[in-house]
């Protein structure tokens, strides 16, 4: 889950880094669209995936224990 939630955040920034640099919406270029059924659901997952990918930053990261 961490991974998908991680891929869906990049294609986000990817998507504003476009838009910011090129006024270019690639996600609604390939949709049809930002008002398009399918933009705005990969619209929401990306939102979704960054809600949860806050909760990476307050997790424990697994230390590996046979190593010393």
């Amino acid at each position: 889950m961490d991974r998908l939630a991680l891929l869906l955040v990049i294609i986000g920034a990817l998507n504003w880094g476009l838009i910011g640099l090129f006024r270019f919406d690639l996600v609604a270029s390939l949709f049809g669209g930002q008002e398009a059924l399918l933009s705005r659901i990969i619209y929401s997952l990306v939102g979704l995936a960054g809600i949860y990918c806050i909760s990476l930053l307050f997790r424990e990261r697994d230390r590996d224990t046979t190593r010393e």
